[in-house]
Formats: C-alpha cells, sequence, structure tokens
C-alpha cells in the first residue's frame, strides 16, 4: 500500500472512491466534508437527517455521485464524539475507511482527508501519523503458503490537505506512521511465520539484514559462545532441540550518545514450544508458534527506533531458543547454573521463558543499563486475571512503571500494574538450589515474575507478561488483522522516545 501526500480539493480528486468523515452529533458538517456535502448537493446533510448515519466510531456510509465529481463513490467514516477523539480514534478510522473501501468493487485507488485536525484537535502530524498507521495496519497481510494468494484492497491513497501550510507537517506526520507500520508488520510477520521456516537461526538472519537496511550494530552469539560465558540455565532450554541456540544483540547508538547509559529492551524469543519433557497437550500447540512475541517486539521496536533515528543509545536483545523433547532436553529435577552463578531448580520444562531471561537478563547488567523492560509470552494465567485486554507490568521501579503506564496510555497498548509482593519469592525457595522455576498454578503470574527479578542485577527493571496481548483470533479491531498483533512495538518505542532521568 503507497500512501501519498498532496495539495488540493477533496472533491476534484481524480480517483476511484473519496474518503471524508463525520463527528457524532454533528447535523451540519463543516470543513472538507462540509465543502464536499454542499458540491453533492446535501447528500451527506441529508444521510444525517434521514438518521441513517451518526458518526457513530467505526461506523460508514457509502454514497455515489453521479457524475457530479470526478471520483464515483464517497465514503463518510464516523469519528465518534469530537471531546472524546484522540489519537487511537484517529487511527482506528483511517483502519475503518480502509477496509470499507476495499469491499468496494472496482476501487484501486482512493483519496482522503486527515482526520481530526479540526474540532478534533488533533495536531496535523500526529493525524497524519495515525492516518498512516491506521491504514497500513489494515492493509497488513500475513505470509501467505496458499498457491492462490488472497485479493488486495486499494494499493494507492491519496492524502489531500487543501491548505498548503499544513503539508509540511501532513508529510512528517506520514512518513512517521510509514516507519511504524513497517515495523509493527514485521513483528507479526515474524510471529505468523511458521517454525519450521522461522526458527532461531533464521531470525538471527532476518536480524543481521536488518540491522544492514536500517543502520544498527548487530552481534549474534551462537551456542558455543554462550556456554563460554556461562549461559547454561538458557541452553537447557535448547538442549531438546536439533536447532541451535541464538543470542542476538541490536544497537542502536547515535552519534554522541556511545557511552550513554542504554535502555534495553529484552524479548523472550521461543520460536516454537512444546513444553519440552512437560510436554504440553496437542490441542492448541501449533499456537505456541506465538512463544518469540517478545522477541518479535524488540526486534520491532528497535527497527522503528533506527527508522525514526530516535536519540538515545538502546539495546535490543532477543533470546532466542527452541524447546523440544529428546534424549538430550533438561528434566524435571535438574539444577541449572547461569551467568550469574545463581542457581535454579527445575520443576516443569514449560516453564522456559523464565529460564532463557535468567541468563538474558545477567548478561545486558555488562551494560549498566538506565532501565531495562524485558517482554514475554510467560504465562497463560495473565490472560485468565487481564484478558486480552492488558499486559501484567512487574517492575522493582516505580520511576519505570510510571512511565510505562504513561506511555502505555499514549499508545493505547494496554498494561496493568501487578504486585511483586516479598511473599510471592516464598513459594519459589528450593530445598536444593536458590529458587525453583514454578510456584504453582494458584499464584503462578506473581511466582514467575519474582523469580525473573532474582535474576537481574541491580538496575532498574520491568517485566511484560504480554502472553494474552500477542495473537488474536479474530478481526474485531480494524487495526488488527486475524493472527499476530504486533503488541509491544508502539508501546516500547514511546518509552524510550519519552524516557529521562
Amino acid at each position: 500500500m503507497q500512501l501519498t501526500v498532496s495539495q488540493g480539493n477533496i472533491a476534484e480528486q481524480v480517483t476511484d472512491c473519496i474518503v471524508v468523515n463525520l463527528f457524532e452529533g454533528v447535523t451540519e458538517p463543516g470543513g472538507a466534508t462540509g465543502a464536499l456535502n454542499q458540491v453533492l448537493d446535501g447528500a451527506i446533510q441529508n444521510l444525517i437527517a434521514s438518521g441513517d448515519f451518526t458518526g457513530k466510531v467505526g461506523s460508514t456510509a457509502v454514497l455515489y455521485t453521479n457524475g457530479k465529481i470526478p471520483a464515483a463513490r464517497v465514503l463518510v467514516v464516523g469519528l465518534g464524539k469530537a471531546d472524546k477523539f484522540d489519537f487511537q480514534k484517529a487511527r482506528k478510522a483511517a483502519a475503518v475507511a480502509y477496509k470499507a473501501v476495499s469491499k468496494l468493487k472496482g476501487v484501486k485507488q482512493y483519496a482522503t482527508i486527515v482526520h481530526g485536525t479540526g474540532i478534533g484537535n488533533l495536531e496535523a502530524t500526529k493525524a497524519a501519523q495515525a492516518l498512516a498507521e491506521g491504514t497500513l495496519a489494515a492493509a497488513y497481510q500475513a505470509p501467505n503458503y496458499k498457491r492462490e494468494k488472497p485479493e488486495n484492497g486499494p494499493q494507492q491513497g491519496t492524502i489531500v490537505e487543501f491548505d498548503a501550510a499544513k503539508i509540511a507537517a501532513i508529510r512528517t506526520g506520514v512518513q512517521t506512521g510509514q516507519n511504524m507500520a513497517a515495523a509493527i508488520g514485521h513483528a507479526r510477520d515474524y510471529i505468523n511465520e511458521p517454525p519450521n521456516v522461522l526458527y532461531p537461526e533464521e531470525l538471527a538472519r532476518r536480524a543481521q539484514k536488518l540491522a544492514t537496511e536500517v543502520g544498527l550494530q548487530c552481534n549474534v552469539l551462537d551456542e558455543a559462545a554462550m556456554r563460554a560465558l556461562g549461559m547454561n540455565i538458557l541452553l537447557a532450554v535448547s538442549s531438546g532441540s536439533e536447532r541451535e541456540a541464538q543470542f542476538i544483540i541490536l544497537e542502536h547508538a547515535p552519534a554522541g550518545t556511545e557511552q550513554q547509559q542504554p535502555i534495553i529492551l529484552v524479548g523472550k524469543g521461543v520460536t516454537f514450544d512444546t513444553g519440552g519433557i512437560s510436554i504440553k497437550p496437542w490441542d492448541g500447540m501449533w499456537l505456541m508458534k506465538d512463544d518469540m512475541g517478545g522477541a518479535a517486539a524488540v526486534l520491532g521496536a528497535m527497527e522503528a527506533i533506527a527508522r525514526l533515528n530516535v536519540g538515545r543509545r538502546v539495546i535490543g536483545v532477543a533470546a532466542c531458543v527452541e524447546n523440544m523433547p529428546d534424549g538430550k532436553a533438561f528434566r524435571p529435577g535438574d539444577i541449572l547454573t547461569g551467568i550469574t552463578g545463581k542457581t535454579a531448580e527445575i520443576l516443569s520444562t514449560d516453564a522456559e521463558g523464565r529460564l532463557i531471561l535468567a541468563d538474558a537478563l545477567g548478561y545486558v547488567a555488562r551494560y549498566n543499563p538506565v532501565a531495562v523492560v524485558d517482554l514475554a509470552t510467560l504465562t497463560g494465567a495473565i490472560g485468565v486475571a487481564l484478558g486480552p485486554h492488558a499486559a501484567g507490568l512487574f517492575t522493582n521501579n516505580g520511576n519505570v512503571q510510571a512511565k510505562l503506564m504513561a506511555s502505555a496510555d499514549r499508545t493505547g497498548e494496554r498494561l496493568w500494574p501487578m504486585p511483586m509482593y516479598d511473599e510471592y519469592m516464598d513459594a519459589i525457595k528450593s530445598d536444593i538450589a536458590e529458587v525453583k522455576n514454578s510456584g504453582g498454578r494458584t499464584q503462578g503470574v506473581a511466582t514467575s515474575a519474582k523469580f525473573i527479578e532474582h535474576f537481574t542485577e541491580g538496575y532498574p527493571w520491568a517485566h511484560l507478561d504480554i502472553a494474552s496481548m500477542v495473537w488474536t483470533q479474530s478481526e474485531s479491531e480494524p487495526t488488527t488483522p486475524k493472527g499476530a498483533t504486533g503488541y509491544g512495538v508502539r508501546l516500547l518505542v514511546d518509552f524510550v522516545q519519552t524516557f529521562d532521568l
């Protein structure tokens, strides 16, 4: 999907369809919608007066122009109430419009106005960014291995602005939105790919290719390098697989920031999780290709950070393994010693994400980070607690929590703070090691976070349990097609962009 910006009158555009908007409760449309209404002899106002269109969020209506303007159709998209309009609703409106236009026969290109720069009070750059993000999110198509490829929607969209003074701001916003959408799309691709296509070595190759394209530094540790560092907890998870573990390190360090204390983003990258010896039930196991959703979010965020040239040092780490059962696999009852020298008793090989994070978080201490955020599809219990509406946030630092919550509010990628009581640590004390990797079913969410915290090395840290957020079985949200959601990319980018000491 190609987006271009043009200065001019939306009614004069030579295209297949024109997209305008309407706020809920408006009876006499203004701005570009009002101007188009006049050209169409009051057709939009008549639509409102009839009660057939109210401007409710997510609603659309199609009008036929009967030759009064070059475009044969006009799509009106509802923006909801003006006093509740924000960046997220602007994204949604753009996605709704793309989906609706895609259903119109013969529409290969369309022109649209920017949503919400009038009574919606969105600044032009942010409104244009929302338009680009929403449009491209809705246009996303997952990797497809069918011989017959799915039909594509419109391949060309023109963003039309009458006021020449706003064109530069709109172009800037569209470029930002395109960069974000590209990164989110790639994060979705990583998760949507089948596990025989995307395994640790392949993800490492894609990370290296990405680094070359966007100007990131990339280093990949193989199993020999990890073994030399003592990362034996992580390597135990990989021991039952023919696929080698990979430890991907991406660094963004613009000129002048090379010595800056970095923000570090750490992602769990289990490219397929059988549960190991503690094997999962077969029903639903196919979806365990999404167990690298944390790594996907980190790689996507690092791509966006590089494309946007964010002015601070950021390091992204993806700890990638495949958890399989065979004669070499680690077992319940094993005692493992990792990079920090701390020991862990294994009760369940299906509680593997916290194990790879133990060594990943131990490794990143060498950078003296100003803050570390890890993301992991860690527990099914977080979905029971919060449903598909928010990820769980666990942290040892109130400042990091406040900044993450603010980013969640701005991006719509919700978080909910969860407790980190000392008593949860009691549940994972081991008789023969320092900690055990399971605290039982009744407190599994919090004890998993306490296990991870045990391996952090004196830096501000937050853990995001995103297990219920990385995949959707439906297309209930226009910005999120069925499958991988790309959750976490926008959240992390905003966190990095707005972080201050």
